[in-house]
């Protein structure tokens, strides 16, 4: 696991960051994603799983607004580990509500390589669930072919590293209402 950065660092990677997309940008982003969720599954009882953590401030900012019955777990897996590069998969939490039969929409923070999607697509549908759905709050263009894409996407993002609305830089800066991307990585 990467340490945790310093106060002086991660003041420096917001200093230096460019803002990609505003406050307001986002928040009608996810506004966008509710009406064609709701389009979508408002007749199918979805359970909605959040990957934690990244997902956290998009799972709170698009549930409110998603206005038909709905079931709602987490789970917790990330290949990143407070790390800007992505390693092993690693399962912290499994969901607990029972999949078998369910209609699932998984809501993650950013489709980077889709390699964390595409496992928990794997994991879902082994539990046999009915469908699966993906909700991202990003998808970013990385310039190749992902093992999937995202049903729901709320912005595209360049292919750099970003951080904001759940997003991380090395474990800090989940809490910004707009998204960043670095401009510096040289204090890694």
């Amino acid at each position: 696991m990467t340490r945790m950065l310093s106060y002086k660092e991660a003041k420096h990677f917001f200093d230096t960051a460019e803002q990609i997309y505003s406050a307001a940008t986002v928040l009608e982003a996810v506004n966008q994603m509710a009406v064609k969720i709701s389009e979508t599954m408002s007749n199918q009882y979805p359970l909605i799983l959040s990957v934690m953590g990244g997902a956290v401030v998009f799972t709170g900012h698009l549930l409110p607004q998603l206005q038909f019955p709905l079931s709602f777990d987490y789970l917790h897996v990330t290949r990143y580990q407070n790390a800007t590069q992505g390693g092993q998969i690693s399962w912290k939490v499994f969901p607990q509500e029972n999949l078998k039969g369910r209609v699932v929409l998984v809501l993650d923070d950013i489709l980077d390589e889709g390699i964390t999607l595409a496992a928990i697509r794997e994991y879902v549908m082994n539990c046999g669930a009915k469908a699966f759905y993906s909700a991202v709050l990003a998808d970013k263009d990385i310039g190749r072919s992902k093992p999937l894409q995202a049903d729901f996407v709320g912005l595209m993002l360049p292919n750099r590293y970003v951080f904001g609305f759940g997003m991380d830089i090395k474990g800090a800066w989940r809490n910004l209402p707009a998204i960043y991307a670095v401009k510096d990585m040289s204090m890694e």
